[in-house]
């Protein structure tokens, strides 16, 4: 292997397994109430949002145009409408009221937390996949920066540690609630964070030969729309069911804000000529 590749295959590790740091917070805190997950669940959403239309989709139509990313969009936000027909949904059974008021005050929260289990649980899977495919292009990044110096890869890398801390809440926070082990939290945000070096990989040896430029564009466009679908179709409801309608907008806009800002500085870090 290239000492180039290597440098970059090691600065990508830096940033990606900082969505680490992110899971050891939440599993070394007090697990969080219903309506604390669901505003969690709103920031994450922002998060996804954010990730979704103002970095891929954005991309896609600066790189290819606005039609044809708006094609690839909404072409991925119909394939997953398709395809979450076939997803079995998983069961919202409804609350019951307890006939002891102070028993449903003791209770309710775990009585809700079992039956929202599966739920919570595929919230936090789509939340990793989603931030899995937003560090892939990430890693691509990192190693077109080393390629221009150590310091410049480094510089980077930092920036993209720090990004990526609260994606690794926003992961492992629906797991840890959904399963009680903090060992499948911290497993899965980890994961998400090794798409960056795969990135790396990716884009030094296959890449340059085998892959359009614009056919990737279009496709991280497409992921874009996924991940849209699949932030209002499945998250927001969680978030409006724990939080409230009002609480779960604004911690939505904070996500969006949070991650619009993370982008905004990750952005003036790189070289002119490599982007994201």
């Amino acid at each position: 292997m290239d000492s180039e590749v290597l440098v970059a295959l090691s600065l990508s590790l830096v940033g990606g397994l900082s969505t680490s740091l992110g899971a050891l917070f939440v599993i070394l805190t007090k697990a969080p109430n219903l309506k604390m997950l669901g505003l969690l669940q709103g920031f994450a959403a922002g998060l996804m949002l954010s990730i979704s239309f103002f970095d891929l989709a954005h991309n896609a139509i600066n790189s290819i145009g606005f039609l044809k990313g708006n094609i690839w969009f909404f072409g991925g936000v119909i394939f997953f409408a398709i395809v979450a027909n076939f997803i079995p949904e998983p069961s919202l059974a409804p609350t019951i009221e307890a006939k002891n008021k102070k028993k449903q005050v003791d209770e309710g929260g775990k009585d809700i937390m079992k039956k929202h289990r599966r739920q919570v649980l595929f919230s936090g899977i789509i939340t990793a996949v989603g931030i899995s495919l937003h560090n892939f292009p990430e890693g691509m990044a990192v190693f077109l920066g080393s390629l221009k110096g150590l310091r410049v890869g480094l510089n980077l890398a930092l920036a993209i540690a720090l990004h990526n801390i609260p994606e690794g809440v926003a992961v492992a926070l629906p797991v840890y609630f959904a399963t009680q082990s903090k060992w499948q939290a911290f497993k899965l945000a980890t994961v998400s964070g090794l798409a960056e070096p795969l990135g790396v990989i990716i884009v030094a040896y296959l890449f340059p030969s085998s892959l359009d430029p614009e056919i990737l564009e279009g496709l991280l466009g497409s992921v874009g729309g996924v991940m849209a679908f699949l932030t209002l179709h499945e998250m927001l409801p969680l978030a409006f069911d724990y939080a409230g309608q009002k609480q779960a907008v604004k911690a939505v806009f904070f996500g969006m804000a949070f991650m619009s800002a993370s982008l905004y500085f990750l952005e003036i870090s790189l070289p002119s000529d490599v982007g994201l």
